[in-house]
């Protein structure tokens, strides 16, 4: 046990190894302390979250998006020396009609849709663990739900919480609601979807685990069901509701966000096949 503190305050990476290979470890989330401060990809994770929230919270907003649109639609047509007023007036009059679909409902019915419309459905099959994604307090009750029921219906021995500060309360949930302490395991150090894949795979595929039940939201499924699958990882996605208590300007936030997460991770090669890394990169 004195090895394994001077380890630990040594150098991050033995007691990462330490924690996955360990035996009285073996059934537990990691410790929060072994996490990095910062990640590239989360400070620019943090970067787009920010960009994003701003440039959403003003095309939310009617009495900015509207006036501008109607000026693209007629500003031509009193402004002599502006060409191509036709094109620039339609193409005014074509974000309109674009921007009323779009935060209409059934704008947000239809994305939504597409969005779940190509995955494989959950035909009950048995799985090597259950992989419950963090996002946030808002989202903690109602997935750490569907995966005791999961685990419940023995669909999977062990439930694997993942991501910076819901691992741990999720995996409070999770043993409140019945689920054996030593079922329960996760690391709480990723802040990305790309981190939440990498770093399950690192701790999880070592022992044995190849086909897993991934639980997370409607909107947020299908990229993480590409990005673990570039892993190596057999994915069953088995969504769980998002909270009734979201308003439709949040919910409409997080289908835009996934809708140029799916674009950014696309353009990234983080669907195409991929090596999981090794556990010394968990943190």
């Amino acid at each position: 046990m004195l090895e394994s503190e001077l380890w630990l305050r040594l150098s991050l990476w033995p007691a990462l190894w330490s924690a996955l290979s360990h035996p009285a470890l073996v059934g537990s989330i990691l410790d929060s302390a072994i996490c990095r401060a910062t990640t590239a990809s989360g400070r620019w994770a943090a970067f787009t979250w920010g960009v994003l929230s701003w440039l959403f919270s003003i095309s939310t907003n009617p009495t900015v998006v509207l006036p501008l649109l109607l000026a693209l639609i007629l500003l031509p047509w009193f402004v002599r020396a502006i060409p191509r007023k036709r094109q620039i007036s339609g193409f005014g009059m074509l974000l309109l009609l674009l921007y009323g679909f779009t935060c209409s409902g059934l704008g947000m019915r239809v994305g939504n849709r597409v969005l779940v419309m190509l995955l494989p459905s959950d035909s009950g099959q048995p799985a090597d663990a259950i992989v419950v994604l963090g996002r946030g307090p808002e989202l903690r009750l109602e997935r750490s739900e569907v995966a005791v029921q999961l685990w419940q219906a023995q669909r999977a021995p062990i439930v694997f919480a993942s991501g910076r500060g819901d691992a741990q309360p999720i995996g409070d949930l999770l043993a409140q609601s019945g689920v054996a302490p030593e079922a329960i395991e996760g690391e709480p150090c990723s802040r990305t979807t790309e981190e939440n894949a990498q770093f399950t795979a690192a701790l999880l595929q070592p022992q044995g685990v190849q086909k897993i039940l991934l639980v997370t939201d409607p909107p947020h499924m299908l990229r993480s069901w590409l990005t673990f699958r570039s892993f190596g990882f057999e994915v069953i996605p088995h969504p769980n509701p998002l909270p009734p208590s979201f308003s439709s300007r949040k919910k409409a936030f997080l289908l835009v966000r996934e809708y140029l997460g799916l674009v950014s991770y696309s353009a990234l090669g983080r669907f195409l096949p991929r090596e999981a890394p090794p556990v010394t990169e968990v943190s």
